[in-house]
């Protein structure tokens, strides 16, 4: 079946067009002027919106995104203490209490308080149940609280000794980065059949962004979950129709034995269809700056008593990240530290002067703070730059503060690296952000938060063109799959998100109010506003 699309202002992602004809599952004929009277069986009117190929966020974590939907919602209810307290009490009256259950939320920020300068503590979630177990994380996902049922459960007490990359503030009742995993083990894990509806409500939220491609760190969500368990999930969706996203596997291990092991099943980058394949493989090699855990080169500015921390070892970045290059893998490696980025840089050097490969796509993920000498290593070595926009909303407002202004002067300098040749393409880390794509394009482009705080470096701002562009077709770059997705281009995917707007005429502050109209993806509709 042949359908012309019609009535638009079509960025192709190479130019303009009025309509184009989709055939099946991809782009038959674009059409910059003229369209065919006939030769199509159906017709469809745009209204004279905006089209573009469809979002690719370019990082995130799906199924922890759809995790987040069906507990309780802390960045809607962040800003005060007094108000998340209330909120998760008026939260737990609604649950069903019964043995094993476990009260969880995500999303608070402590420097959106009103009312305190501090993190919730143990106390605080005390006063909302001392019988059942809460546990509250932190927006960035590297820190959460818990009350004293819940660390009394998972055995923590006063002299527990924290993991490596972790630590464990008992007075408090807060746990950081591995730490965490001391707490989640003691946690229900859902069966497949959760997993699958965590996983389709994360997509369908998605489409309503016009999102139609997920590079998705999973696996690291439910570590007690094998990884056949959580491809079986995707599959079986997919089977089933729901999938409605197509998936990048990050595929996210600690270990070097699970990793082999998942490599010698045949688990390799590029392995799988349009829908659901494997990626690169994915460490996370420290914490985050709003939690202070990001491992800095010297002291936090505004707290000399820690650099934060990497969570592996110079030995453990070098093995792991050798194994994979050697196998055909490409590396996808969370650094927002500077510390953190010399070792990954390391490691990633010496795997490819032990085993060289010219197109490797090995990545840095989120690539915040960085030094020049960093970002001419960068260039050299050839990594992609899997970048959030949308983290300038909030970071704007504390980087000078966290680690002064030297260190803030060279980074998130995703221009500079894209000037010089490398590519950067976006995302938003959801849930650690929600993936709207618009508010990360209008951060792009004006480099200041959406209220207007900045701009931060303004000679790092992205143009309208390079924004879309970090969201559609460098994504598809970042997977290998550049020769049919991210384009609307003939022989191309039909994927496609329908705008309000045209984000090249709106004014740069208007932005992240343009609405999605409606989000195609194989050429079928799967949103509509």
């Amino acid at each position: 079946m042949k359908t012309l699309f019609h009535n638009a202002r079509i960025y192709t992602g190479e130019g303009f067009a009025k309509g184009f004809l989709v055939e099946d599952d991809r782009f038959l004929e674009v059409y910059e002027d003229a369209l065919p009277e006939e030769g199509f069986d159906e017709k469809v009117d745009l209204k004279g919106r905006f089209v573009c190929a469809g979002f690719n966020d370019s990082h995130m974590h799906l199924l922890n995104f759809g995790q987040s939907l069906v507990m309780a919602k802390l960045n809607e209810h962040t800003s005060s203490l007094k108000e998340m307290l209330e909120y998760v009490k008026a939260y737990m009256s609604t649950r069903e209490i019964k043995e094993g259950t476990w009260i969880r939320g995500r999303g608070w920020n402590q420097d959106y308080f009103s009312d305190v300068d501090r993190m919730p503590n143990k106390n605080d979630l005390d006063g909302i149940d001392k019988d059942v177990p809460i546990v509250l994380t932190r927006a960035c996902g590297h820190c959460c609280v818990a009350n004293s049922r819940a660390l009394q459960i998972a055995n923590i007490n006063k002299d527990t000794k924290a993991p490596l990359g972790g630590a464990i503030d008992f007075e408090n009742g807060l746990l950081y980065d591995n730490a965490i995993e001391m707490l989640s083990s003691y946690i229900p894990l859902p069966d497949k059949e959760e997993l699958k509806e965590m996983i389709y409500e994360g997509c369908k939220a998605l489409n309503s962004y016009g999102i139609t491609s997920s590079q998705s760190d999973d696996y690291c969500v439910f570590r007690e979950v094998p990884f056949e368990v959580v491809n079986a999930a995707f599959e079986e969706l997919k089977e089933e129709g729901k999938l409605t996203v197509r998936v990048n596997e990050q595929s996210n291990f600690t270990d070097l034995k699970e990793f082999s092991r998942f490599v010698e099943a045949g688990n390799v980058t590029g392995k799988g269809d349009t829908y659901f394949r494997i990626g690169p493989l994915k460490m996370l090699g420290d914490g985050s700056l709003g939690g202070r855990t990001a491992h800095l080169s010297r002291p936090y500015a505004d707290d000399e008593n820690t650099c934060g921390f990497s969570l592996f070892t110079d030995e453990q970045f070098n093995q792991m990240i050798s194994y994979a290059n050697r196998h055909n893998m490409s590396v996808a490696v969370h650094a927002i530290g500077d510390a953190c980025l010399d070792k990954v840089l390391n490691a990633i050097e010496n795997a490819l002067r032990e085993y060289p490969r010219d197109d490797h796509r090995h990545g840095i993920v989120h690539c915040q703070i960085s030094r020049k000498d960093q970002l001419e290593r960068m260039i050299r070595l050839k990594t992609h730059i899997y970048a959030q926009s949308i983290f300038l909303d909030y970071d704007n407002h504390i980087v000078e503060d966290r680690v002064g202004k030297q260190l803030a002067a060279t980074s998130y300098s995703w221009k500079t690296l894209k000037d010089d040749g490398l590519i950067v393409s976006n995302g938003s880390d959801a849930p650690v952000e929600l993936p709207d794509v618009l508010r990360g394009m209008e951060c792009a482009i004006t480099r200041t938060s959406i209220d207007g705080t900045g701009p931060y470096l303004k000679d790092q701002a992205f143009s309208v063109k390079e924004a879309i562009d970090s969201f559609t077709y460098c994504g598809a770059i970042a997977s290998f799959e550049e020769g049919y997705k991210g384009l609307i281009k003939s022989g191309y995917l039909a994927d496609f998100a329908v705008l309000e707007e045209d984000p090249f005429i709106a004014e740069e502050s208007h932005i992240h109010e343009i609405g999605v109209a409606a989000t195609y993806l194989a050429g079928k509709c799967v949103y509509e506003r």
